[in-house]
């Protein structure tokens, strides 16, 4: 084997990582945006008859957490859409009881400045560029976002959504404004929990679908922890996406006789949908976050995730008094919507789109429509795909909506252009 074979190793490629982050990867104080205004549009979620459930989370439940039950999940009661400071359309949810629209659209913000900063640290730029064949070799066969920068990038926004995902949950907590719910969540150790206890795709996935399947108890201390029930239930349904991923690797490589690598070739959706990574597990072995790790760097302990969330949560607090929000009419997104579905623009976004799972699994539902993908840009959400008519547009977002993402139609540039024209007021929400 030569040293550039890809190769499956989740601690050699954490200590990759860890290594390039290890000197600095915030050298320089992040930016804080200035007070802005955000214009959004909020959509009540219907659910089915007789439950808290819309049919899309109750077909994901039933799917792809077994063994949790219904009760055990909540559901944002609102949808949310608006453009990001960067110009990019997004997709949040909420819950009436609970902090609102503000987490969702000041995470976002906080999203975008650490990507900025992360952009701008040359020195974390030469180092990734320092890299050599094995280190490639070992992410390529490791990770799902190969390229370095990509990684990191992934790795900030998967806690943004932890911490608008937990913010469903809001009225459990003793925590009264988003700042004082994102440091409550960073001190009762939260953010670790996702990383520890989830497994990927179910974190990416509910997240998209606005729900949570986690029930939080207060503690006297002023923390939060996750009911033992909760703990149970995460470990069950992460051992059965790990079973699920090495049953289709055993059928390919034992009964159909492939390799692993033509094994990934041919079951390429089945892996992703239930976590490629855990398919290449080893028997009995715990999956570990890579950002979790912990390795013996600079004469002592170091490991990614705390560093992330430390700079995440200061940068949020900020943020979060800085974003003033303005909710508009829904009248204008659905006349969005309808010129989108009668014009024969090509164009669209998947603001949930997050990672190159997403990418492939987007560009696989529109495929299988024999819907030719010209361009899918992960940083944009920007979609650009061979539609034959409106009806064909339209039943290909019903499509992607039905694997849980929520495509929108370009937004009018008049609109973005009022929202950053518009002066902040003197107070934020």
């Amino acid at each position: 084997m030569t040293t550039d074979t890809p190769r499956y190793d989740r601690r050699a490629a954490s200590r990759v990582l860890a290594g390039l982050a290890q000197p600095g990867l915030f050298a320089a104080p992040v930016a804080i945006p200035d007070r802005r205004r955000f214009e959004f549009t909020s959509t009540t979620l219907h659910t089915e008859p007789n439950s808290h459930l819309t049919y899309s989370q109750r077909l994901y439940l039933e799917r792809f957490m077994r063994p949790c039950r219904a009760y055990q999940v909540t559901s944002a009661t609102h949808r949310i859409t608006w453009t990001d400071s960067d110009g990019i359309p997004n997709t949040g949810h909420y819950r009436a009881d609970g902090l609102g629209p503000i987490v969702p659209i000041a995470m976002r913000e906080t999203v975008l400045a650490l990507w900025h900063a992360l952009a701008a640290n040359t020195a974390f730029a030469e180092r990734i560029s320092a890299l050599g064949p094995r280190e490639h070799a070992m992410l390529d066969g490791t990770t799902t976002d190969h390229e370095p920068m990509d990684i990191f990038r992934v790795g900030i926004e998967a806690a943004g959504r932890a911490l608008a995902q937990h913010a469903l949950l809001a009225r459990q907590t003793p925590y009264r404004s988003a700042a004082e719910f994102a440091r409550g969540m960073h001190e009762s150790g939260l953010f670790a929990a996702v990383a520890t206890r989830w497994y990927w795709e179910l974190q990416a996935s509910t997240y998209r679908r606005g729900m949570i399947p986690v029930t939080l108890i207060a503690q006297p201390d002023g923390t939060v922890r996750y009911s033992a029930e909760t703990v149970a239930t995460l470990r069950a349904m992460k051992d059965a996406t790990i079973s699920d991923a090495h049953t289709v690797m055993r059928r390919a490589t034992h009964s159909e006789g492939l390799s692993i690598a033509e094994a990934i070739a041919k079951y390429h959706d089945d892996l992703d949908l239930i976590s490629r990574q855990y398919a290449l597990l080893p028997a009995g072995t715990r999956p570990a976050c890579l950002a979790a790790m912990p390795h013996h760097l600079g004469g002592g302990h170091y490991s990614i995730l705390p560093v992330v969330i430390d700079q995440f949560v200061a940068v949020f607090t900020e943020v979060a008094s800085r974003c003033e929000l303005a909710e508009v009419s829904a009248t204008l997104d659905e006349a969005t919507a309808d010129r989108a579905a009668t014009a024969e623009d090509q164009v669209f976004y998947v603001p949930d789109m997050t990672c190159k799972h997403c990418v492939r699994t987007i560009t696989g539902v529109l495929e299988s429509m024999d819907i030719r993908v010209i361009e899918i840009d992960l940083i944009s959400k920007r979609v650009v795909a061979e539609f034959r008519s409106p009806r064909n547009r339209a039943r290909a977002f019903e499509a992607i909506r039905d694997g849980g993402y929520n495509p929108v139609a370009e937004r009018p540039a008049s609109v973005a252009e009022d929202a950053v024209a518009a002066a902040p007021s003197e107070t934020a929400v």
